[in-house]
């Protein structure tokens, strides 16, 4: 009984596994290889690639290093004007998730992002000096950094060619002369005398040993260059007041940008000491030299600061809206490959097909990117890819792969240009190197 009980089992055993085979084989020749659908029947294959590592490639079916099936890429049928187009199985395209977008034509904005640090408006800067020789016998501002209001008292000053002047303006009132009167009077105001000063002479007839200095505005102590008791000449700068009621960002812009910048620009200024905020200001100078080691330029930008929140040396980040340009053609910034040698976009053709153009790319602005040959508006170039975001050398592999025609590409650059000297491919691998290039 268990003799026969074990021969069932074997003989089913058996059974099952010649089904297998037979249908493992019925499969194995009878199915049409990956990406082989009718449609592609009789047309030529130029290489196996496996789906996940566009650099991974062989001259015959198999299996990649994940244990997937090479994917075939085909050559385009002699019909067409290019008998080099390459076109990519569709198994591929949704692997590698491509998206495309279209080329378009319009008036491009130019947003300039950059970074500087507020400083003082030099506009509003004052520096203080006497008339003449003296010495400060009170000094009401002690430190640099002091705040003053407008009309506080800043230092008095002892001159004896003061108090001659005040003498021999009371003696011109006193004599009932109004001419001398009147020249002693613009005598006393070249001296450094007030109009308020002066009345108040007129009104006291009495001599002030020490005359007063006040603000004019209100405003900051940016440099302090005495102290009390010191001796003065009309050389000395007694001291230096900013008004801050408006300050300037002074931004450095990469020397590209330079033809696009001008005065009167809006501008917007963002400190991370207050984050939600933001100030807008205009361009008021564009510098004109280039810093021969960071290769920027200067500019300077204007910004009402009635609350003082702006403080010289904060850091700023700087976004500058230059005029824009109309009818300019652009694509999205990640269809654009830069490399040390070319600049560059993947076309797509349609049904697959992709073309890698050289191009000359011109402003950003933003996401987006003028191009100024190259394309034509209405293409299609690809903006999403894992191997247009790989490697310089996966890069040149993927333009293999792609194919080098330039059925796809509209107007080149002339020749000269940056964008038309593209670094040469290296040739299609081998089975004896791996597949790799």
């Amino acid at each position: 009984m268990k003799i026969r009980t074990l021969a069932t089992t074997v003989v089913a055993m058996l059974l099952v596994s010649a089904v297998g085979v037979t249908g493992y084989l019925i499969g194995r020749h009878g199915a049409t290889p990956q990406g082989d659908s009718g449609k592609n029947a009789g047309r030529k294959v130029l290489y196996w690639v496996a789906p996940m590592d566009p650099t991974y490639r062989r001259d015959k079916p198999g299996k990649s290093p994940m244990g997937m099936d090479l994917t075939p890429v085909y050559a385009n049928s002699g019909g067409t004007k290019n008998s080099s187009d390459v076109t990519i199985s569709p198994y591929v395209v949704d692997d590698l998730g491509v998206r495309t977008a279209e080329v378009k034509q319009g008036t491009l904005a130019h947003r300039i992002e950059t970074v500087g640090y507020v400083a003082y408006n030099e506009d509003t800067v004052r520096s203080l000096h006497t008339r003449a020789n003296g010495w400060i016998e009170r000094l009401a501002v002690k430190s640099v950094g002091d705040r003053v209001n407008a009309g506080q008292l800043l230092y008095e000053l002892f001159s004896p060619k003061l108090a001659t002047a005040e003498r021999e303006y009371l003696t011109a009132l006193a004599s009932g002369s109004r001419s001398l009167a009147a020249a002693s009077s613009a005598r006393l105001a070249a001296l450094g005398f007030t109009d308020a000063q002066i009345r108040h002479l007129r009104k006291t007839r009495k001599i002030e040993n020490r005359v007063s200095r006040r603000a004019l505005n209100a405003g900051v102590v940016t440099d302090l260059g005495v102290r009390e008791g010191a001796y003065v000449t009309p050389a000395t700068q007694i001291m230096r007041l900013a008004d801050l009621s408006s300050v300037w960002v002074l931004a450095e812009v990469d020397e590209r940008y330079a033809r696009l910048l001008a005065k009167g620009d809006r501008a917007i200024a963002r400190i991370d000491a207050f984050p939600g905020k933001h100030w807008e200001g205009t361009v008021d100078y564009v510098y004109p030299d280039i810093n021969p080691v960071t290769r920027t330029l200067t500019v300077r930008v204007r910004f009402p600061n009635p609350d003082e929140r702006l403080q010289p040396n904060m850091f700023a980040q700087v976004v500058i809206l230059a005029r824009p340009t109309p009818n300019a053609v652009y694509i999205p910034s990640l269809a654009l490959i830069r490399t040390g040698f070319s600049q560059r976009v993947v076309v797509a053709l349609g049904n697959g097909r992709f073309d890698v153009c050289p191009v000359q790319a011109g402003f950003d602005s933003g996401d987006r990117v003028q191009i100024l040959r190259g394309l034509e508006p209405g293409q299609r170039v690809v903006v999403s890819s894992q191997f247009l975001i790989d490697s310089e050398a996966n890069l040149d592999a993927a333009a293999l792969r792609l194919g080098s025609t330039k059925a796809g590409c509209k107007a080149p650059p002339a020749a000269g240009a940056p964008a038309a000297g593209t670094k040469p491919l290296r040739p299609a691998s081998t089975p004896d190197n791996g597949g790799r290039p």
